[in-house]
């Protein structure tokens, strides 16, 4: 008898798990709107040099909207390769002869130039208001949108770190409460930013309470639920957060100014902040940590809520501590991340999972916060990125669940990382071709994704499962640090980047082959169950392999007397 045992008693799939797993779902499709919000507070707009026209030896002035004409715009700013005003460069005095059209002008590109001396002008007429046009993020400064996105997923990783730790030491519910109101709080406070370093810091601290929410939602809903409805619940959660990618795309292209945006995706969680309070603190987490009174009476009051209050009334603080026997000696050993890797097969577990939640996360925002260099429209394209997790999602679930963890994981891997790197040879011209190849390849990320959480889940022993799954989360953290970091590259190899992603993903899918199948196997509870699977898999392989050499030469010698 453990939880599940206790859960079933005081209801198991009533009224309470119905009530909160709606309210669950309001955090979850506001999710994506921060982790992707740079794709719109951080959009690009068309910009040139600023141009001042001198009136006397004095004074400048603006030129005019009227004034700059393209004839006007061609004496103060060269042209690019594409017949293009540049973006960032101007000619070192007004070049006033380009204006005589009747003229034979030579080559443009023989004048002097500069980099722009007086700012930049924006075309404010698809975006009203973007982080770049407000702190001029461009030309030599180009970077910092790309680090900006990097801090913000430092952020995330922080809070996974640190979040993660006192939501196993303060109880889940404490933690949702502080990250809901910390993520309305300091997202409010970047939507007021007075510069990009503060817009940064306050970024940085939506990305640790964000962490914190996302962890908490889920480990919320994981231990609440019972077992035999915990994927399907997960899965329509993952779900959730599909919604939440389309959603993003209707309230930016609703709200185009960054300021409003940002406050309109953060406000929201004060609302969370204020219904989170309804909800009771995890009793399996209350009775693992000696506080099995508290957990007897929220037990009780779910017990009420789903109609079992007589069988709540039974419950005694004896019973949940004789129920949860062995999950208390469990806790009770003391292990470190240091025994993921004492043991070989534990080892090689740890290392591959790790390549393979680094590879997922990197390519995965590699794609996903750049769709602007894509040429399509952002708002189309984010709400096609959204859709194809529809089917992904279900393929990949369809697939772990019949054929095997292993092979999902290692074959949507590969088929994105190869995807990724066709579409480096699709011209730019195909945009709808490489729209579609885009869209494929995120969508067996998102497959991936789905698969990483199952897999490492059934990987990792009882003892060391928060522990194994810290490090490889970790590990997916990083890879959104460096997706951003990786795109810069670009600049000076264009293919660059998108090798880069490909590349890892197809590394991380053929190590995955050599991680241990765990469909229909039963949750390991000690790092030495996991070895000794292990050693029995590979002596049975070793008597298949065996048999099948007679057999071999069986075949051969009958070929010959054939022959």
């Amino acid at each position: 008898m453990g939880f599940a045992d206790i859960l079933e008693t005081v209801g198991s799939t009533g009224k309470f798990q119905i009530i909160q797993i709606l309210l669950m779902f309001f955090p979850i499709v506001l999710m994506p709107s921060h982790n992707l919000l740079q794709n719109f507070v951080a959009v690009v707009p068309d910009h040139h040099c600023r141009i001042r026209l001198e009136t006397n030896g004095l004074r400048y002035v603006n030129v005019t909207d009227k004034l700059q004409t393209e004839e006007l715009l061609r004496v103060f700013i060269p042209l690019d390769q594409e017949q293009q005003l540049e973006k960032c460069r101007e000619y070192s005095s007004p070049q006033w002869h380009l204006l005589d059209l009747n003229k034979t002008q030579g080559n443009r590109t023989e004048y002097d130039t500069q980099m722009c001396s007086d700012g930049w002008t924006y075309d404010n007429s698809k975006f009203k208001a973007t982080v770049v046009a407000e702190w001029d993020l461009v030309c030599n400064h180009k970077s910092l949108k790309r680090i900006a996105q990097s801090i913000y997923m430092a952020g995330l990783l922080a809070g996974a770190i640190v979040l993660g730790r006192l939501s196993d030491k303060y109880g889940r519910r404490t933690l949702l409460l502080w990250t809901s109101f910390q993520l309305a709080v300091f997202g409010i406070c970047g939507a007021f930013s007075s510069s990009f370093t503060l817009f940064c810091f306050w970024r940085f601290l939506c990305g640790v309470a964000l962490s914190g929410a996302m962890l908490n939602t889920y480990y919320f809903a994981v231990e609440w639920i019972p077992t035999k409805i915990r994927t399907s619940v997960v899965t329509v959660m993952n779900y959730s957060y599909t919604v939440g990618q389309v959603v993003l795309a209707g309230i930016a292209y609703g709200i185009q100014d960054w300021r409003w945006l940002q406050f309109a995706v953060s406000a929201p969680f004060f609302i969370i902040f204020l219904y989170s309070w309804w909800f009771p603190e995890s009793a399996c987490w209350l009775i693992l940590n000696d506080k099995a009174d508290v957990a007897l009476k929220q037990l009780k009051r779910v017990a009420k809520l789903n109609g079992k209050e007589a069988e709540g009334e039974k419950l005694t603080i004896a019973i949940l501590k004789s129920s949860m026997k062995k999950e208390l000696s469990n806790t009770k050993d003391s292990y470190s991340m240091l025994d993921l890797f004492r043991t070989p097969v534990m080892r090689k577990t740890a290392c591959c999972t790790m390549l393979v939640w680094f590879s997922t996360s990197f390519s995965y925002y590699g794609l996903s916060i750049d769709l602007q260099g894509f040429g399509v429209d952002i708002y189309l394209i984010q709400v096609i990125f959204g859709a194809v997790d529809i089917p992904a999602k279900l393929i990949g679930f369809i697939s772990e669940s019949y054929v095997g963890r292993r092979f999902t994981q290692g074959t949507s891997l590969i088929l994105a990382g190869s995807i990724i790197i066709a579409n480096i040879f699709i011209p730019k011209e195909l945009q709808a071709v490489r729209t579609a190849f885009a869209a494929t390849s995120k969508g067996c990320l998102v497959a991936a994704f789905s698969c990483c959480v199952l897999h490492a889940t059934e990987l990792y022993p009882t003892v060391v499962r928060q522990t194994g799954l810290g490090l490889v989360n970790a590990m997916a953290r990083v890879g959104a640090i460096v997706a951003p970091a990786i795109r810069l590259t670009g600049d000076y190899i264009p293919f660059l980047p998108m090798a880069a992603y490909g590349g890892m993903t197809i590394i991380s899918g053929v190590a995955a082959f050599s991680l241990l199948e765990t469909l229909n196997v039963p949750l390991p509870d000690t790092i030495e169950e996991v070895e000794s699977r292990a050693k029995k898999g590979s002596e049975k392989e070793n008597e298949r392999k065996r048999d099948e050499i007679p057999l071999q030469e069986a075949h051969i010698a009958l070929m010959k007397q054939t022959v």
